[in-house]
């Protein structure tokens, strides 16, 4: 039984980082779905990203950056409304209410930057709230 484990412990060490690399070349477009505010195509990469990894929105997005700018942020930059709002709605209000990379929380990014009273920002307030 002893050997049977290491066995299973070496071999998820051996397959791990080829899980994130195939993460990372699934997730290889996902700005430009954002950019192009292509909701559709967004719902049907996340489905398949959570149906093969087994990860949702929310353990990405911290990861993801979009010409230095985090997921939603990128949204509200390229006035993506449809995109923006489905990842508000998809992620937990803690991940939405926390501090980026930068240490600034997305609804004091986007009030400090004008973005606030766009749509995407007014359903992260109403979510938030």
């Amino acid at each position: 039984m002893k050997k049977l484990l290491t066995i299973a412990a070496f071999a998820t060490a051996l397959t791990s980082p080829l899980s994130y690399a195939d993460i990372n070349s699934d997730l290889e477009n996902i700005c430009t779905i954002v950019k192009n505010n292509d909701k559709g195509e967004l719902r049907k990469k996340m489905r398949s990203v959570n149906k093969e990894y087994n990860v949702r929105l929310g353990d990405i997005y911290s990861g993801v950056s979009c010409g230095g700018a985090s997921l939603i942020r990128y949204s509200m930059q390229n006035d993506a409304a449809d995109v923006g709002e489905y990842m508000i709605k998809k992620m937990s209000k803690k991940d939405l209410a926390a501090a980026e990379k930068d240490g600034v929380a997305l609804q004091q990014w986007a009030e400090t930057n004008g973005f606030i009273s766009t749509s995407i920002g007014q359903a992260l307030v109403s979510r938030l709230n």
